[in-house]
């Protein structure tokens, strides 16, 4: 009697058990089920937002700060900023601003920034006429600054969930401000920001070029998973009449979501000119890491 009832016993847990491992198998499929579902609707959310005619402010910035005390005593700054705003479906107006500034025991060694402020109308749902206008200074380039500005048109090539690819060419007057040149009393150049105060005894003028230009610019944005993201931008300027004046510019950058403000990324950016100013480099590259902030 007592191994009948024994076996009941067994037999009940040994049910109790299996009822409970199965719920538990449930549960868990029914919770990947739901995580499946909520990826597919933010994804469709995504897509939906994507497709609205910008009519409110959307702003996206990248933030880097570093400082350092003791044995070097260093600040380093970086800002990334768009700005987009579109209205009636057809109007947008983009601003954008690239700045960088480092300093090394209170003696500048970087300074730069580039704004950029463009107009875009929707001719069709991938076709739009645009209008750029730019402005970009740098201490260190041997450019007092470099201004351009012209119509153009932009054609968004591929437009899916995961990626977009877009193509803008414009027609651009320019003017490039060559730095003045200092020398000391020895003959040797002073260059920018001179930390040792030497004294200039002939200065050199720079020279303003102005000329026609044409810019095509890519824009290459991959949506590898959903909280993951590679962007790529890069940007090809050249004179009309000499094919050696050239500036490029490439961004390419990887974004970690953390929320739906917050983000975390890395950025390679890549600054070239074909024909420099005297004794400057024709590559200028940086790495920053980046807290982002999308509103």
């Amino acid at each position: 009697m007592k191994k009948i009832i024994l076996s009941l016993v067994l037999a009940s847990a040994l049910v109790v058990a299996s009822e409970e491992i199965l719920n538990e198998e449930a549960l868990r499929a029914e919770i990947a089920e739901s995580k499946a579902q909520k990826s597919a609707l933010d994804d469709k959310i995504k897509n939906l937002q994507s497709k609205l005619p910008h009519a409110k402010l959307i702003a996206h910035a990248e933030l880097g700060f570093m400082k350092t005390q003791g044995n070097t005593n260093t600040d380093t700054f970086n800002l990334d900023l768009n700005v987009k705003k579109g209205w009636n479906k057809v109007h947008l107006v983009e601003f954008s601003f690239d700045a960088q500034y480092a300093t090394d025991d209170k003696v500048e060694t970087k300074n730069k920034y580039l704004a950029e402020l463009g107009y875009g109308y929707s001719l069709t749902d991938r076709l739009s006429a645009t209008y750029l206008l730019g402005y970009k200074e740098d201490k260190f380039s041997g450019y007092d600054y470099q201004f351009y500005t012209g119509p153009g048109l932009k054609y968004a090539f591929i437009k899916t969930q995961d990626h977009k690819l877009t193509f803008e060419g414009s027609a651009l007057f320019s003017q490039d401000s060559i730095e003045d040149s200092k020398y000391d009393a020895t003959g040797s150049s002073i260059p920018y920001p001179n930390p040792d105060n030497l004294i200039a005894v002939r200065i050199q003028k720079g020279e303003v070029d102005r000329y026609a230009s044409y810019r095509i610019k890519g824009i290459y944005g991959w949506q590898i998973f959903s909280n993951l993201k590679f962007d790529q931008d890069v940007s090809y300027r050249s004179e009309f009449n000499d094919s050696s004046v050239i500036f490029i510019a490439s961004k390419s950058a990887l974004t970690s979501k953390i929320n739906s403000t917050f983000s975390a990324g890395i950025s390679y950016k890549v600054d070239y000119v074909n024909t420099p100013p005297q004794g400057k480099k024709h590559t200028d590259k940086t790495l920053t890491a980046n807290l982002i902030i999308d509103y």
